[in-house]
């Protein structure tokens, strides 16, 4: 995609849209942006557009295929792209590079677990001496960092969305680290969400990482159509067979090679208690964050960094804000603990499971509801029963989470928290969670639901539970 001399539209001036912009100005013959909401925009209806001066379209996440711009342009054949793919096409070459080539990009989609494995691999490749931001859908706009010639490599993480009007990507380094149903109204199903995140995996030059224990992730891997140097390494939570990295006897071991070792060894690298993050104060470990965590080592491997400077990296990361965090403690009169913990991150079922999972059976108070966005929890429920001791349910739309319960686990007790009373509605959640807690229990609010129907922002809706449960204990603990 040649800029140069062309109008180019940005839809949508959020971090990716304002980045595009930017990273554009020098570039293109023209830059117009329209934004209903943003000031700064050059227009701020879609209705104002003239079609017949516009060459290229670059499109915010925000908007689905089906928004009527988007299928104007179309019908216009102009091109429509995300910031990704025009961030693939603005790259400029890397300031160190002998070959006077574009830093590599690691990219890393996925259900969940995306923004930890594109952290973890950040904070492993600087630990190798490398400047090698975190970017994408988190940090810096991707298109300014593919035009800043100081970067050694990129780690790239990339949504669905961003995908689906990405069609040029060649990764040096690919990972989908789980699929399950989620944006299923914007994809418009699950087989077009499934192939939107394939993309990442197309033309994937040094190593294609997938999730062995995902039998659709499995499948796009072993369909994928990669260069000719690609190895494809799966990993896995269980011992790992040749060709993966995976985990046996409470080790992580490489099978696969990539930490030197040849393919088939069990080369084993690290202790998972070594890891404080990835495991509860009684070492019991959290699946989901292991398996990020060797989903990162495999790219960062695979990109040739030194495994002992990536497992150092590895044992000094904190995973970010609101997830499966501990934000209070309270000490009982008897002895005990109650622990109030944030994983406000988990917006999906998907994402709920792997967090209820890391617990003792009938430990958990859990806080859950929000919005849905078409999913459904009876699977969830069902298997999370052993767990869960009782449950708080909040959000605007909570008939798919009671519905759940009801049929799948009727006997676990709830509290409705009510929905019409906006004022406080995390205080009281935390109030009638700790109603239920007993001493070794934990309150739990990994809502499997968005946040935006009841607050900003899951970042908002975990910093409210914090302060709740904060309250909380120095009124009981």
């Amino acid at each position: 995609m040649d800029v140069s001399g062309k109008t180019v539209l940005v839809a949508g001036l959020g971090v990716s849209g304002r980045g595009a912009v930017e990273a554009l100005q020098s570039r293109a013959g023209r830059v117009l942006s329209v934004d209903e909401k943003k000031p700064e925009a050059d227009l701020h209806s879609f209705d104002d557009i003239d079609w017949d001066t516009v060459d290229i379209v670059v499109a915010s996440p925000v908007f689905n295929p089906r928004t009527p711009f988007i299928l104007e342009a179309q019908r216009r054949s102009i091109p429509v792209v995300s910031e990704v793919e025009l961030a693939w096409a603005l790259r400029v070459p890397a300031e160190h590079s002998a070959s006077h080539e574009p830093a590599p990009w690691v990219g890393i989609t996925g259900t969940n677990g995306k923004t930890s494995t594109t952290q973890m691999v950040s904070a492993m490749l600087t630990h190798c001496g490398m400047d090698a931001p975190a970017v994408g859908n988190i940090g810096k706009s991707v298109s300014l960092a593919a035009v800043d010639p100081k970067h050694d490599a990129l780690c790239v993480e990339l949504s669905s969305f961003q995908m689906h009007f990405t069609d040029s990507l060649e990764l040096d380094c690919a990972a989908i680290t789980n699929i399950a149903a989620d944006h299923l109204d914007w994809h418009g199903g699950m087989a077009n969400y499934a192939a939107d995140k394939s993309k990442v995996f197309h033309n994937a030059r040094r190593v294609l990482v997938f999730n062995a224990d995902d039998a659709r992730v499995s499948a796009l891997a072993d369909e994928a159509q990669t260069g000719p140097e690609c190895r494809k390494v799966g990993f896995t939570l269980n011992a790992p067979e040749p060709g993966q990295i995976g985990v046996s006897d409470g080790w992580i071991v490489d099978a696969s090679g990539l930490a030197g070792a040849p393919t088939g060894d069990m080369n084993a690298l690290a202790k998972v208690t070594e890891f404080s993050h990835l495991c509860e104060p009684d070492g019991t470990v959290y699946p989901h964050l292991l398996a990020d965590s060797i989903t990162a080592l495999a790219l960062a491997m695979g990109l040739g960094a030194d495994p002992g400077h990536c497992l150092d990296a590895l044992r000094a990361f904190a995973p970010g804000g609101h997830r499966i965090q501990t934000v209070a403690t309270a000490h009982l009169q008897d002895g005990g603990i109650v622990r109030f913990v944030d994983d406000s991150k988990a917006t999906n079922a998907h994402a709920a499971h792997a967090s209820l999972s890391s617990y003792k059976p009938k430990s958990v108070v859990w806080i859950a509801g929000g919005l849905a966005k078409g999913g459904h929890f009876e699977d969830l429920v069902a298997n999370q029963a052993k767990t869960i001791k009782a449950a708080v349910i909040i959000g605007v739309d909570q008939q798919p989470m009671l519905d759940a319960f009801k049929a799948s686990a009727p006997d676990i007790p709830l509290t409705v928290i009510d929905p019409n009373d906006k004022a406080g509605v995390m205080a009281r959640a935390v109030e009638a969670a700790g109603n239920y807690a007993e001493s070794g229990d934990v309150v739990l609010m990994a809502p499997a639901c968005a946040s935006m129907d009841q607050f900003v922002s899951y970042a908002d809706r975990g910093s409210q539970f914090a302060d709740a449960a904060h309250d909380w204990v120095q009124k009981h603990g």
